[in-house]
């Protein structure tokens, strides 16, 4: 068996910069490095990364590897580079910004679908904090260096947002998302008839054992983070369902994850499957309808429409609501037409 080879660590390690950084899970079997980064990485390819690990840039356990070492489970891999990480060097940008509230402490942004939050790997600008370095100096930075932000949303999710503006609001309302009093409520479109009225889904929430640029639903104490989402009907529309879903717990893409583990998967949600048809008819006639409802609806079906907290200085507690956005709007109203005139066969 050929044996992996390992660079000594680096004398002068200061003068790098951590540019990526992942643990491989309990659960995780040997795989070569380069693989297990290209299962987490976007916009990246497998050649890169062998470049990077031959430049003696891929550490494990804080020692350089080539590309064939061995990731194991609870392995530290970190990608570290002669210059900082673009996301430091923001770049302000004149990009317009939907604010639906402002005042000294803080503001309430509706975020455009297909807007990045922050800067990361292959997303340097036109991200929301790049047009909040903008149009705001000195916004207190959160315990991942970003400007502002107290909680953030997918790129193709739209919704309402709260920015810190001061130390202290970003202190109060931290500690709001971290102990589950804050408000957040989500309209989606999901596949299928969701069966009961409302209900709650329960289950840890970690990276997904093969795909990495998913997440996953484990039993709880097996691994990942506990997580619980609220949901109720709003509209039945045959082969989909309108829900509002309230999150108890903000993990990465909550709500996508935990719908599709009770089987119903967002709708056009390409990463998790919903761009397929996964409730309906054969017939060409449904595939072209849902081809035109994908084309109106170009992103996952999911809105945060309501956002609630209390003010970091007068202590009232302020809730903001958002209409849906048209591409929703629209897709929803085709569906309606669709099941009015349609019989939807019960065993789909």
């Amino acid at each position: 068996m050929t044996k992996p080879i390992i660079e000594q660590e680096p004398d002068d390690n200061e003068e790098l910069f951590e540019h990526h950084r992942f643990e491989a899970g309990k659960g995780q079997s040997p795989l070569r490095v380069d693989k297990f980064l290209m299962n987490l990485m976007e916009n990246t390819t497998r050649s890169k990364i062998q470049k990077a690990a031959d430049d003696g840039n891929i550490y494990v356990n804080d020692i350089a590897v080539k590309s064939n070492y061995k990731v194991k489970a609870n392995d530290i891999v970190r990608i570290l580079l002669e210059h900082p990480p673009y996301e430091y060097l923001l770049t302000p940008e004149n990009i317009p910004l939907n604010i639906v509230y402002e005042d000294d402490q803080l503001l309430v942004v509706n975020k455009e679908p297909g807007m990045v939050v922050h800067p990361g790997h292959g997303n340097y600008s036109g991200t929301l904090v790049n047009a909040l370095a903008y149009h705001f100096e000195n916004l207190p930075m959160n315990s991942s260096e970003r400007p502002g932000l107290v909680h953030r949303i997918d790129k193709d999710t739209s919704g309402l947002l709260v920015i810190a503006k001061t130390e202290q609001a970003m202190t109060y309302l931290t500690q709001q998302f971290a102990e589950k009093t804050s408000e957040r409520e989500y309209i989606a479109i999901v596949w299928g008839n969701v069966e009961e009225d409302e209900g709650t889904i329960e289950g840890n929430i970690d990276r997904h054992m093969k795909d990495r640029m998913q997440m996953a639903v484990y039993p709880d104490g097996e691994q990942g983070k506990h997580a619980v989402t609220h949901y109720k009907v709003i509209e039945r529309l045959g082969y989909v369902t309108v829900v509002s879903c309230r999150l108890e717990t903000g993990r990465t893409h909550q709500i996508r994850v935990h719908m599709k583990h009770i089987g119903h998967t967002l709708f056009n949600d390409a990463r998790y499957g919903g761009d397929m048809i996964l409730k309906g008819t054969t017939f060409t006639k449904y595939k072209q309808f849902i081809d035109n409802c994908f084309k109106i609806l170009p992103r996952q079906a999911l809105h945060a429409k309501t956002l609630g907290f209390e003010h970091p200085t007068t202590k009232e507690f302020m809730r903001f609501d958002s209409e849906l956005p048209q591409d929703m709007v629209e897709c929803i109203e085709k569906w309606r037409t669709y099941s009015k005139s349609h019989t939807v066969e019960e065993d789909e």
